[in-house]
């Protein structure tokens, strides 16, 4: 009997989100800022008011109290006050308040909006491989168990408790995670999740992480799914946004890149639990993948430390 596997589990679990870098931004007046995609994953949770969020090839909407964000591979772009701007409210400096805020736009007087925004870091070397299987934008609203977390989060960033900092990372790590596992609708910008919510699609998915090993073809998978070759062909990538058989090569390639870093096992080892026939097969996959031959990666991982920097 084959145990029931969890995708998203598996890719959250290679991904290792963690969020320590975060800062607490109000805004008043007009104000606007942009930023260029920086590679780093960006987060926003709105605590009070409202603001506007125009994220690259997404259509502009409005972001409320309890509502969170998430930018993935960090596209491009440009967050602003509901009052409409102008090119002079453009990227003007944030101002430090006495109590820690950073303050966009009227620097005195309350708030029109509270946001807690950072960059968040996965831990895996291999991230940008893993969040190719996400969606470009995560958007939640109205989700209660999501909401509580947020609650949570505003609550401890409002507090100086001992600990603070710590207890702060630790909720926002959850916050991540269960983020990504609420955005499960057709609203999701294609991805894993995307893929995920719809019922047939996922018995396909399913299978590729049960059985990676697996000499898997499009019209095997599409009986899986209970679909026709074509129809599970096109439907697969319209949601998840890449074709089938890519979007497990991308999975193989990222727990043979995984069993690597973890050097306890050999060469001839990971050729089979990923399933290919040869070392020599996979040596070439695994290069023009990678861009480096599975030896010469195994040897070569180092661990960076994330660099801390402007969260908006």
């Amino acid at each position: 009997m084959v145990n029931m596997v969890d995708p998203l589990a598996e890719v959250v679990t290679l991904l290792q989100p963690g969020a320590p870098f975060s800062k607490i931004v109000s805004g008043a007046g007009r104000w606007n800022v942009r930023r260029m995609g920086s590679g780093q994953p960006f987060y926003c949770v709105i605590l009070d008011g409202a603001s506007r969020l125009a994220v690259d090839g997404h259509e502009p909407f409005t972001l409320q109290e309890g509502d969170f964000v998430l930018i993935p591979s960090a596209h491009g772009f440009t967050m602003s006050s509901i009052e409409p701007t102008t090119a002079e409210d453009a990227d003007l400096p944030a101002v430090l308040l006495p109590n820690g805020e950073l303050r966009l736009g009227i620097q005195s007087g309350p708030p029109d909006v509270r946001l807690l925004v950072g960059h968040c870091v996965f831990g895996s070397p291999d991230a940008a491989l893993l969040i190719s299987l996400l969606p470009q934008l995560v958007f939640v609203r109205g989700e209660q168990r999501l909401a509580t977390l947020v609650q949570l989060v505003g609550d401890e960033s409002r507090a100086l408790r001992p600990a603070r900092d710590v207890i702060l990372a630790r909720l926002l790590e959850v916050l991540l995670i269960e983020a990504l596992r609420s955005t499960a609708g057709t609203a999701a910008s294609p991805g894993l999740l995307r893929g995920l919510a719809d019922p047939r699609l996922a018995l396909a998915i399913r299978r590729m992480h049960e059985r990676p090993t697996e000499p898997w073809t499009v019209a095997q998978l599409a009986k899986e799914a209970a679909l026709s070759r074509s129809a599970f062909f096109e439907r697969f990538r319209r949601a998840v946004g890449v074709p089938p058989i890519e979007y497990l090569l991308t999975w193989r390639m990222a727990l043979a890149k995984n069993l690597l870093r973890r050097r306890e096992t050999g060469i001839a080892e990971v050729v089979e639990r990923v399933g290919y026939s040869s070392a020599s097969t996979f040596s070439v996959a695994f290069t023009r993948h990678v861009g480096l031959p599975p030896t010469r990666y195994a040897r070569e991982q180092i661990m960076e430390p994330a660099d801390e920097s402007s969260a908006i």
